[in-house]
């Protein structure tokens, strides 16, 4: 099956749209800012609408960081209105927004080709995020041998 390759600045408006009706969007992950597990053009994401007052840190969100620049990351911290947002495969660095910025909640991902999905409620993922956030200072390390391996192949 092809995959058609739609621009953001078309794509993003009609996730939102359907999100604003109410409804779920399944679509395929660009870029590697969430690798470890969710790898370009290989994963998808399922984003849900949501209630800004329940995002909390461990969620993964898509969010517009800035004018027309949407990330798929993971809270890292909470205040009042502002999030603090973070890519899995991200070494340092982080994106700053409010949490009338997000536009989706992540409730599961396709990952390696299955067809059914990591439910962010199942306790895999849960494991996988508890972990993964505490790792931090060793990310770099894991981060590097993974994508030595991954040239390999």
């Amino acid at each position: 099956m092809k995959t058609l390759s739609i621009p953001n600045d078309i794509l993003i408006p009609q996730i939102k749209r359907v999100i604003d009706e109410g409804k779920s969007v399944t679509f395929l992950v660009k870029g590697y800012s969430m690798r470890l597990f969710l790898d370009n053009n290989r994963d998808k994401v399922i984003l849900a609408p949501f209630e800004k007052d329940k995002v909390k840190p461990g969620d993964v969100v898509l969010a517009e960081v800035s004018k027309d620049v949407y990330v798929l990351h993971r809270i890292i911290k909470r205040t009042a209105d502002s999030l603090i947002l973070k890519g899995d495969g991200n070494i340092k660095g982080t994106e700053t927004c409010r949490t009338s910025d997000v536009i989706g909640i992540a409730i599961g991902f396709y990952r390696k080709g299955r067809n059914r999905p990591d439910l962010v409620t199942g306790w895999k993922w849960k494991a996988y995020s508890f972990i993964w956030q505490r790792l931090s200072p060793v990310r770099r390390y894991i981060l590097a041998v993974y994508r030595r391996m991954k040239r390999k192949n």
